[in-house]
């Protein structure tokens, strides 16, 4: 019974991990052995005409300052770049603010909460330029952005770009150094992701695409996401630009990020449920890395627990019931000073073991028929003094 349970507890631990090492490993070997084609390759027009998009909620702490940053990104692409900026339903004098910039930007307002995914479809529709990026009201970035897009877009086989995003903020909580070092990890894994052919799914920080690659996203869905994986599905590229820098603060608040992997993962469920007739007609490869990252990544929370039910009956079939409950009691108040006290990097791991716990949270609610159609930045992601310039 013990090789029972520790084969069992073993082979949900490398599903429930999986996407975080082994799978990158499988792509560095697929690097170094396989074949494929270099991102971007060279020979079609770059493109001359440029749009993007910014939907915000109640942003009126830090709005002017984005405005401005793109203003000043405006400047850097030759007055080249079409600013659409959507508000949905702010009540805190959003829209007003941004009223006062008159002609520069297309503003629409709407009375009532819609959505973000409403907001970017609206504006998409209203977009006449070659190339839409799209951006939250957080970020910042970087001046160079229209030589990198020139150059990735100059490849015909490409229809999503997606950026290098940074966080600026990742000393100061243990929530943020967990979320901003994961973060860089991801950035590593769509490099080699782009190096084997595509990405799988951009990030809404900052991304770019070809508008005619572009079809409506159902409201209710991530529209990141939703966007970046239905042009792989039309046969499109979809590739990480290291030089397309992007910089946001992280949450600091453990329980502003365990409510926004909530949210994000149930929305990221529904476009999957959407996608998925589309998805597994993917070539065999692309498909791996479809489910092994994206849908192990949310999955993997339940192979975890799955994991430590079985390597509790390994521990009882060895020492019993009573001494592997007594020995649970024991260390539960242990890890919990740990983590009160920041003992070995506790904190962190306790950081980690919820952001699996939110995706988990959020797949159920998916799975339940719920919808995560509006959205809160959360607080302590805010940052008012967001657009000191970006070289």
């Amino acid at each position: 019974m013990s090789i029972f349970w520790l084969l069992a507890a073993l082979a949900f631990l490398v599903v429930g991990l999986w996407p975080f090492g082994p799978y990158q490993l499988t792509l560095e070997l697929a690097r170094r052995f396989g074949r494929f084609p270099p991102a971007p390759s060279t020979g079609g027009r770059a493109p001359s005409s440029f749009a993007i998009c910014l939907c915000a909620y109640n942003e009126a702490s830090g709005i002017r300052a984005k405005i401005e940053d793109l203003m000043g990104l405006r400047e850097a692409f030759g007055g080249e770049l079409d600013i659409h900026v959507y508000v949905d339903g702010a009540d805190d004098g959003t829209a007003d603010i941004l009223r006062e910039y008159g002609d520069s930007i297309d503003l629409v307002v709407s009375a009532e909460r819609r959505g973000k995914t409403h907001g970017m479809n609206l504006l998409v529709a209203r977009a006449e330029a070659e190339i839409i990026l799209f951006t939250d009201a957080t970020v910042m970035i970087d001046r160079g952005a229209r030589a990198v897009l020139e150059r990735q877009f100059a490849d015909p086989a490409i229809g999503c770009v997606c950026s290098d995003l940074t966080y600026v903020n990742a000393g100061s909580s243990a929530t943020a150094s967990t979320g901003a070092a994961y973060w860089r990890f991801n950035e590593w894994s769509k490099g080699l992701e782009t190096a084997t052919g595509s990405v799988l799914g951009a990030d809404g920080s900052l991304f770019a695409i070809r508008r005619r690659a572009h079809s409506p996203v159902p409201d209710g869905l991530i529209d990141d996401l939703h966007i970046s994986l239905a042009i792989l599905c039309d046969g499109w590229r979809v590739v990480r630009a290291p030089e397309l820098r992007a910089f946001e603060p992280h949450t600091t608040d453990e329980g502003d990020e365990f409510r926004r992997k909530i949210r994000i993962a149930c929305e990221c469920m529904h476009v999957h449920f959407t996608l998925w007739p589309r998805l597994r007609r993917l070539d065999p490869w692309h498909l791996y890395k479809y489910v092994a990252h994206r849908l192990l990544r949310w999955l993997g929370g339940y192979a975890l627990l799955a994991s430590a039910i079985c390597w509790f009956g390994l521990f009882v079939s060895l020492v019993g019931m009573i001494p592997a409950l007594a020995t649970v009691a024991i260390m539960l108040p242990v890890a919990v000073l740990a983590v009160r006290h920041r003992i070995a990097g506790a904190d962190r791991v306790w950081n980690a073991v919820l952001a699996f716990a939110g995706a988990s949270v959020g797949v159920w609610r998916a799975f339940r028929g719920e919808r995560a159609v509006t959205w809160n930045v959360a607080a302590s992601a805010r940052r008012p003094q967001l657009a000191e310039p970006v070289p």
